[in-house]
């Protein structure tokens, strides 16, 4: 039995070729979100336990706080998954009603995240690094959730 280099090349490439891309075309919009959320999720909760374990001070106060008080392990990963249903809800309506809902979200949702960081940047009571760790949490959680809606949100179903 004679193997073609071509025929062992397209069998390696199918095998070692991820289905996600075509398995997030296939899934329910809400379903994606939900999935990629729990991912950013976990995602944003390691890198905080990274800033935490390096001496980053976890400390944070709200406008009109007169202290800082400390986010709590778990507190990343929650802030994710709360905002993160506006989000999902927003993409299941565009993937409904939008003419390009891909482009549309991403664009929404890129600049939510850039307004997102004037928060931390104006945290009162509360370290720069701090600041910096906050701000920079918003963005991986985002560059894990947006490109896989917007992915999702590229296929239409038939």
């Amino acid at each position: 039995m004679s193997v073609t280099v071509s025929q062992t090349q397209t069998a390696a490439q199918s095998v070692s070729t991820p289905h996600s891309t075509r398995s997030l075309a296939t899934r329910p919009v809400w379903l994606v979100g939900v999935l990629a959320t729990l991912a950013g999720a976990v995602v944003t909760e390691a890198f905080a336990l990274v800033a935490r374990a390096a001496g980053v001070p976890m400390d944070v106060a709200g406008p009109g706080q007169a202290e800082a008080a400390e986010i709590q392990v778990g507190g990343f990963a929650g802030g994710v998954l709360f905002w993160s249903i506006a989000g999902i809800v927003l993409a299941v309506a565009l993937a409904r009603w939008a003419e390009r809902p891909a482009r549309t979200f991403t664009v929404i949702t890129v600049v939510l995240t850039a307004l997102s960081l004037v928060g931390p940047a104006l945290a009162p009571h509360t370290a720069t690094s701090t600041q910096i760790v906050l701000a920079v949490s918003h963005v991986v959680a985002a560059a894990v959730i947006i490109p896989a809606l917007a992915l999702r949100l590229s296929h239409r179903r038939g």
